[in-house]
């Protein structure tokens, strides 16, 4: 029998399209948090200056797109796509530990579903929303892309029950995710690959359910991958995505606009530029049936939780400086604070602004086999009463698969 993560109180807070009740889990506590920001805070520490440079020299990837291959090669040369895969490995092996001092160990920044929550209360919240609009049955299978350190796969399993394969480019992130899965015995896999490398190492009609955070804006062909996608899902699966876009008020021409983009996109790590239709049309070409689309953060803005972790990371920056300057912590610390930080207030302006947001949503099925087997149904533990809608504004690539521990689940 497993330990499962026990629901807090029951909460007020509601599906923003169902108006169904969701629950928000136990946080981690603050000795948890404690024992991984002192983690990550070592590896900052002990960073080779060979590791320093690369990861400094990688943000020259977000002067790019992956629309204008032409100065991708110019910049990258003709293994552009392999320049930008190990780019990111450079990285996210150095931003994970960065992200995790605080409360980014998860490496994203929610929508916001209730006001009165920090970044963590959000984050169960809207992982929460994702498991609810699976729709997952009993020993599912579900695919992450871009799993990080496999904390919301985590979250997933022990909510459903649901068995994880989890895939990212960072070798640290999976070593993390696999030794984190193994600490609570669960079954989950986690794959190492540049999420560009296709086909994916899985079957076809593999997985009853697909979710990604804050991932496809590195996809170079999202057309391709939304194709991967339908391949690897079961007839009747649905997915969810939450990733950044640019939106209507957003204009190209206007010189402030792209300099706000221009500071906003390395700061959350984006490549390419998708808009909430482009993702739709990706979807629907590759043969996925749009279920609903929209902005679920309160009020559609995120600016109260960027300006809290814009706080937490100011202050540490104030700090790494003030003990570099006395000698107690090694210079590149306040090299990596800083280059942390730039962007910040752009990113907030460009949110408020309503020019972009980094958690535009979108739930898509694949529809049922064509021998008119009907589309599954919902198991109790995640049912939810979705009715199509939409809401607008308002590299490594070998595979290192590794399967964490076998634990008995109660349904």
């Amino acid at each position: 029998m497993s330990t499962q993560t026990q629901p807090a109180s029951a909460s007020n807070i509601v599906d923003p399209m169902t108006n169904e009740a969701l629950t928000k889990t136990q946080q981690p506590g603050i000795y948890q948090r404690v024992q991984t920001s002192w983690r990550s805070f070592c590896t900052l520490k002990d960073l080779t200056p060979e590791q320093v440079d690369s990861f400094m020299k990688s943000y020259v990837i977000y002067d790019l797109d992956w629309k204008n291959e032409k100065q991708m090669i110019e910049v990258l040369g003709p293994n552009y796509q392999q320049e930008v895969g190990r780019c990111l490995s450079d990285y996210y092996g150095v931003l994970n530990h960065l992200c995790a001092i605080g409360e980014l160990e998860k490496m994203y920044v929610p929508p916001i579903m209730n006001p009165e929550f920090g970044i963590m209360g959000n984050q169960l919240l809207y992982e929460e929303l994702i498991i609810e609009e699976l729709q997952l049955l009993a020993n599912a299978k579900v695919l992450d892309i871009g799993c990080g350190r496999g904390r919301v796969a985590a979250h997933m399993t022990d909510m459903t029950g649901a068995k994880v394969s989890g895939l990212n480019i960072d070798k640290d992130q999976i070593a993390s995710a696999i030794a984190f899965n193994e600490l609570m015995k669960h079954d989950n896999t986690f794959v190492r690959r540049d999420m560009n490398d296709q086909p994916w190492p899985f079957e076809d009609e593999e997985f009853d359910g697909f979710y990604q955070i804050q991932a496809f804006s590195l996809c170079k062909d999202l057309d391709q991958t939304c194709r991967e996608l339908y391949r690897v899902l079961k007839p009747g699966a649905r997915l969810s995505l939450l990733d950044w876009v640019s939106l209507d008020a957003y204009n190209p021409e206007d010189a402030h606009h792209r300099d706000l983009m221009r500071e906003v996109k390395p700061i959350i790590g984006a490549v390419g530029t998708p808009t909430p239709q482009s993702m739709v049309e990706s979807l629907e070409q590759a043969g996925f049936r749009m279920v609903r689309h929209y902005q679920p953060s309160h009020e559609g803005i995120q600016a109260p939780l960027l300006e809290r972790a814009k706080t937490y990371f100011f202050t540490a920056r104030w700090l790494m400086h003030n003990l570099v300057y006395w000698k107690v912590l090694p210079a590149h610390l306040g090299t990596l604070f800083n280059r942390l930080n730039q962007g910040a207030d752009s990113f907030i302006e460009a949110d408020r602004s309503k020019l972009i947001t980094t958690c535009y949503h979108w739930v898509a099925e694949k529809p049922a086999s064509s021998n008119g087997a009907p589309a599954k149904t919902a198991s109790p533990a995640s049912s939810s009463s979705d009715t199509d809608g939409k809401q607008t504004d308002t590299p490594p690539s070998s595979d290192e698969s590794i399967a964490g521990t076998q634990r008995g689940l109660s349904k």
